[in-house]
């Protein structure tokens, strides 16, 4: 490695895909952090004001959000699709353009490999938006190929017109910027970013920027940077982790359980809330640890209550546990019942959606969290784990056509 390999500016942009497009390569070996994934994080919060921006100026936003307000009204209805954190990009598309449209027009998330071969489990949406970062995952593709075969406008959301993808696609939202790393940070936000942008077409009003930004930044504000690094040297000693969230929060909460995965190799699951009280506290022990993510500002009252029900059965086994939190939840869970640590962010932003604030105020924190245990384990996360030879067959035989 050298020098100029690291990224010594956070708000200069980040490079795109290569012209002409490819798919990346394995990220560059370090032999300690910062991280590839390090500086994807730190880039965030002035990437997504780029995004906006950019998606604004191309009026690639303006034509989405039209063709969401049509086909909401509409029969036939809207899906988006993607798989991996794709998938939970596409999980957070819909639900933050669910906002902006009408009882009954909420829109599907699908997992794109069964989109394709189900055919939307009975008739194709009228829209199918795609979430693809890089713009070349097959069952994405596929789903766009069945989605257009049906009759359906096709879009995508993905960091360059120039992907494969965007081929299949009547609408294209190009982010623009590429993660470098392949455990993605940038990969998750910028589909989020791209929701934000669409559903500033509809009731919520234009996007603020600045409190887009400001969300993002307080996940790298020193104090939460240095609760993050608390959680995490407890949460790296546990033999598997158990990731749990309610409402929106049910979408970081699966793409923590992924980063934790595929970033620090321990095994991850995730639970509703609910869920984790009905029967799966059996398979729990005091090496299993739990991570809640309580963000989402819709019915908070009822939800930290069940939130502190399921943390003192937690405890009752004996499992450490640790929170990401907004300060609306910090103030109503207890202190004793998160003793792995907790991180708390402010959640508050007016002009945009619950759904939206819930969503950005946890992206940092879930990354950071995810790098600093693995940074406690002493694992690279940027390769997830495809520098072992088994690992990288693996994948390679996995993504091969067939």
């Amino acid at each position: 490695m050298t020098t100029d390999d690291r990224r010594l500016d956070p708000d200069a942009p980040l490079a795109g895909p290569p012209d002409p497009w490819a798919e990346t390569d394995m990220p560059t070996a370090r032999e300690g952090p910062p991280w590839h994934m390090t500086e994807m994080i730190e880039a965030e919060p002035a990437l997504a004001v780029r995004i906006l921006e950019r998606l604004a100026a191309d009026g690639s936003a303006a034509r989405l959000a039209a063709a969401v307000q049509a086909q909401g009204a509409g029969d036939r209805g809207i899906a988006v699709v993607g798989c991996g954190t794709s998938e939970h990009g596409a999980r957070a598309v819909a639900e933050i353009l669910a906002g902006g449209l009408p009882d009954g027009g909420r829109p599907r998330s699908i997992q794109a490999f069964e989109a394709a071969v189900d055919a939307f489990e009975a008739a194709v949406p009228g829209l199918v938006i795609g979430v693809s970062h890089e713009g070349a995952t097959r069952a994405t593709m596929l789903a766009l190929e069945t989605a257009r075969a049906g009759g359906a406008t096709a879009a995508l959301i993905t960091v360059s017109g120039r992907a494969p993808a965007a081929a299949l696609a009547d609408i294209v939202l190009e982010t623009g910027e590429l993660d470098r790393s392949w455990c993605h940070t940038v990969g998750y936000l910028s589909p989020i970013v791209a929701a934000v942008a669409v559903a500033g077409h509809g009731p919520h009003g234009v996007p603020d920027a600045a409190q887009v930004r400001g969300l993002l930044a307080a996940g790298l504000e020193p104090g939460v940077v240095a609760a993050t690094e608390r959680a995490a040297a407890a949460l790296a000693q546990a033999e598997r982790i158990v990731v749990i969230g309610s409402g929106t929060d049910r979408i970081a909460a699966r793409e923590l359980t992924l980063k934790i995965e595929e970033g620090t190799h321990i095994p991850a699951a995730f639970r509703d809330v609910e869920t984790l009280l009905h029967g799966h506290l059996a398979g729990m022990d005091a090496a299993t640890a739990v991570v809640a993510i309580a963000a989402e500002p819709r019915e908070s009252a009822g939800r930290a209550g069940r939130l502190r029900q399921a943390l003192q059965g937690a405890a009752a086994i004996g499992s450490p546990v640790a929170a990401i939190l907004t300060s609306a939840y910090d103030d109503a869970i207890p202190g004793d019942l998160t003793p792995a640590g907790r991180v708390v962010v402010p959640g508050d932003a007016a002009s945009l959606g619950g759904s939206a604030q819930a969503l950005l105020a946890s992206a940092v924190p879930l990354q950071l969290l995810t790098e600093r245990i693995a940074r406690e384990r002493g694992v690279n996360p940027d390769p997830i784990r495809r520098d072992d030879a088994r690992y990288l067959r693996a994948a390679e035989v996995s993504s091969s056509a067939g």
